[in-house]
């Protein structure tokens, strides 16, 4: 809305210095050149506006350029009011509006980058810090009675993917020392700081398929992996062991002001492969066009989609532009970001972790809600297991601490967690 507000300001001005040398001039030129580049600016703007106000990124990004578009268009009708023989007043009344329209222009890209940025932007750094095990607002859960394993040395350093982190901070809550797991830095497990020493990490799905490969991870907790991930294991000649523990859902959402009532698979694999753009085609008025977001190339959800798709091709993805390492700009896979025409897609688990802020809604897929009940009973069409993986080397303990996952009070921690335990499936 602010962006739209600085257009406004500043596309009058413009526009009027247009006109009026369209009105005064005698030359025809001019008036031509005039009405044309007034044509195409307005219809610029027109167009950038609209699509501004319904969410689309393609044109957020265009309007990028907006600066440098007031400047080439400022410079040339500075050298059009020099050369055309204006009369000194009306090159000095010309300089001034240009002036006036520039500064416009300047403000009119702070405002829009305002709006930008205060869209809801779905992030991940807070889970960790809620499930550090022993904070003293810890959502990490624990047992009612004494855990039946206990492991005193050579503890098994356990990663794996930001939505998992809560189900396996929970396991080394209950079967670790309680000194294992204090640090003087709370998150000195966090993505940015995984190569501190230390037994609980999350350096997400990518980084803990590539961690128990070169074996700085003993157990990691993951969805199924990508065709790559397996040829990184092989290529390494590292067999991995895929132990089931728990169900999940794969979900797709969207803002809670979107009216969509639900997807089915095959809308899905037609919105994500690009056949299918708009909401109008979906029954959704009002939206536009369809912003559909994805993750990072080896990110467990993104895995996970790929899978859906089958053969049907996949659309390229949203992307945005960042400040990399040196100064550079590079191009990533655009975070999710709340507009109304958005449509994105995680685990339930995660989701319902940010459905708590209220800004998005789960959607049905085939006309069933993904709720634990349906993941059980096997009737939510994109639920699976997730796994703890390890080595086929591994040692006697990490074998044990696995074993114990999968028994009663392993099973108790994934059902209290919020998961759905992976012997509810027969």
């Amino acid at each position: 809305m602010l962006f739209l507000v600085g257009m406004a300001v500043a596309a009058p001005v413009l526009l009027g210095l247009l006109y009026v040398i369209y009105k005064r001039t005698r030359r025809p030129w001019l008036r031509k050149t005039a009405l044309f580049l007034g044509l195409c600016y307005g219809w610029l703007t027109l167009t950038v506006a609209v699509s501004v106000w319904a969410g689309d990124l393609t044109a957020m990004k265009f309007a990028e350029a907006f600066p440098a578009v007031f400047l080439a268009v400022g410079i040339l009708f500075l050298a059009v009011a020099v050369f055309s023989g204006m009369p000194r007043r009306a090159k000095r009344i010309t300089a001034a509006v240009l002036a006036a329209a520039l500064a416009g222009s300047g403000v009119g890209m702070q405002l829009y980058q305002s709006h930008y940025d205060a869209v809801p932007k779905v992030e991940t750094a807070d889970v960790l810090y809620w499930y550090d095990p022993y904070l003293p607002d810890t959502r990490t859960v624990s047992l009612p009675e004494g855990s039946t394993l206990r492991l005193t040395e050579n503890l098994p350093v356990l990663d794996g993917a930001t939505a998992l982190f809560p189900v396996y901070a929970a396991f080394a809550k209950a079967v670790y020392p309680r000194e294992a797991l204090e640090t003087e830095d709370p998150l000195s497990y966090t993505v940015d700081d995984y190569d501190l020493p230390g037994v609980l990490k999350c350096t997400t799905t990518s980084g803990a398929y590539k961690r128990i490969v070169t074996g700085e991870a003993d157990i990691i907790f993951v969805a199924a992996p990508s065709e790559q991930q397996k040829q990184f294991a092989e290529k390494n000649g590292v067999e991995l062991v895929y132990t089931p523990i728990g169900r999940e859902a794969f979900v797709f959402f969207v803002n809670t002001k979107n009216p969509l009532q639900g997807l089915t698979v095959e809308q899905v694999k037609q919105i994500y492969s690009g056949a299918l753009t708009r909401w109008e085609e979906l029954g959704v008025k009002g939206l536009g066009q369809i912003e559909a977001f994805q993750r990072e190339e080896g990110s467990g959800s993104q895995s996970a989609l790929l899978r859906l798709m089958g053969d049907t091709p996949l659309a390229p993805a949203p992307t945005e532009r960042v400040i990399a390492g040196m100064g550079g700009i590079i191009e990533q896979t655009a975070d999710y970001k709340n507009f109304k025409n958005a449509l994105g897609y995680s685990f339930r688990f995660y989701c319902n972790e940010m459905v708590g802020n209220g800004g998005v809604r789960l959607l049905p897929l085939d006309g069933v809600e993904p709720t634990a009940e349906h993941i059980a009973d096997g009737t939510y069409p994109q639920a699976s297991s997730f796994f703890a993986v390890t080595r086929a080397d591994a040692d006697e303990t990490v074998r044990a601490f696995v074993d114990w996952m999968t028994g009663p009070q392993g099973q108790e921690l994934v059902e209290r967690t919020g998961y759905v335990r992976q012997m509810a499936q027969p």
